[in-house]
């Protein structure tokens, strides 16, 4: 594998920095990945990449996406990493668009695929329930055929965002008889419709990322339900894979090991060197560097797959579990490193009024709070122990 930039893709790495230096929106800046921002935060870098025509680069060209090579997007994914921009979120892009163009009919295409592009809409995901996490064949969600609609009921809940959002693509029993697998429909639900209430579900740290969903008698037109009636574990699966796919973050974990060692230079070890140069705590990382090379081959063969009409398989649960064992591992060691710096907790800064942090350096404020919350990366996208048993099946033939 030549791992060597062509002249050309040099000049389009170029071209992609000069544009995110120009057109991300200061207000952004130096913000991050953070559950607490604005509906506005979250997409304004968003739109600005549906007006360049840069926001869905993996999407197929005639259904809006940008014809780049799989280095090209390799390239696009290390430059957004390294300036530490808020990504379009994944329920649109990565996950609910692939699905329609796909699976969907030309007029659900024509409907809602502009909108994902361009940012207009926000998009959730129905899948989990209080009974069906990463078992999602157990959803007990059921929709009801009434002439042109279905009649909606159910719970779902760990709805990511779910307070900002426009739209959601629901998995829903359509068909109580049927196989576990085999009664399942996909639809997509308008999050205004009647009787649809989404409740917070507070953190322990106060913060509200995740929801529950309810569903109370809520009429969907049937022309909003994805590919067959009962064929919905299809659109399932596939969504999934792209999903997991997505999860690994080879590029934002390089630039986090890029923080990492300049904070492990500006701590000291107990016998008083930097940390980078303390045995223990320089081989942990050398561990994990090793490990994050080794995925980012694999992330980069996924890349050229898709990049020869082969959507993502088997691999992308390999992806997911060793791409969220490196994000764990990151914070675990940026927790090791900041140490007592770690403790304390000022969730409101700035709102506050203050200027500078309480105590302590700026990048230990939010060493502990990212550690907490990445616990849930090894479960979201359907568990790391579930992602091993796919493996086993379809890698190993077990």
């Amino acid at each position: 594998m030549n791992l060597e930039f062509s002249p050309e893709e040099i000049a389009f790495r170029d071209e992609v920095r000069a544009f995110i230096e120009a057109n991300y929106p200061p207000q952004l800046k130096g913000k991050g990945l953070r559950e607490d921002l604005s509906k506005e935060e979250f997409l304004a870098w968003h739109k600005v990449l549906g007006k360049k025509g840069w926001s869905a680069p993996a999407w197929p060209v005639e259904y809006g996406g940008t014809g780049w090579t799989a280095t090209q997007r390799y390239i696009w994914l290390e430059e957004n990493a390294r300036a530490e921009t808020i990504p379009p979120l994944p329920f649109s892009v990565a996950m609910v668009g692939p699905v329609i163009y796909t699976f969907g009919t030309p007029e659900q295409k024509k409907r809602f695929l502009p909108g994902i592009l361009s940012g207009e809409e926000w998009w959730c995901q129905g899948y989990s329930e209080p009974g069906a996490g990463s078992d999602l064949a157990s959803v007990k969600t059921k929709a009801v055929r009434d002439g042109d609609f279905y009649i909606v009921n159910g719970q779902k809940t760990w709805t990511t965002l779910g307070q900002h959002a426009d739209w959601g693509f629901f998995l829903c029993r359509t068909d109580p008889s049927a196989k576990p697998q085999e009664g399942i429909s996909f639809l997509l639900i308008d999050m205004k419709s009647p009787g649809v209430s989404v409740r917070p579900i507070k953190l322990l740290d106060g913060g509200h990322e995740v929801n529950d969903v309810f569903l109370d008698n809520v009429k969907v037109p049937v022309d909003q339900r994805v590919y067959e009636e009962n064929k919905g574990w299809t659109c399932a699966k596939f969504l999934l894979a792209h999903e997991r796919a997505g999860i690994a973050g080879v590029a934002r974990s390089k630039r986090n090991v890029e923080k990492l060692k300049q904070i492990a230079k500006a701590e000291l070890s107990d016998d008083g060197v930097p940390l980078l140069e303390d045995e223990s705590f320089r081989r942990k990382l050398a561990e994990l560097e090793i490990d994050l090379s080794a995925l980012e081959m694999t992330e980069l063969r996924v890349l050229a797959r898709e990049h020869a009409g082969k959507g993502p398989g088997p691999e992308s649960s390999l992806l997911k579990i060793k791409g969220t064992e490196v994000q764990q591992r990151l914070t675990e060691l940026t927790l090791e490193a900041v140490g007592n710096y770690a403790q304390p907790y000022a969730r409101d800064f700035p709102k506050d009024g203050a200027n500078a942090y309480p105590i302590g350096p700026d990048y230990a404020h939010g060493a502990a709070p990212i550690y907490f919350n990445w616990r849930k990366a090894s479960i979201y996208g359907g568990s790391n122990e579930i992602q091993r048993n796919i493996i086993a099946k379809m890698v190993l033939g077990l």
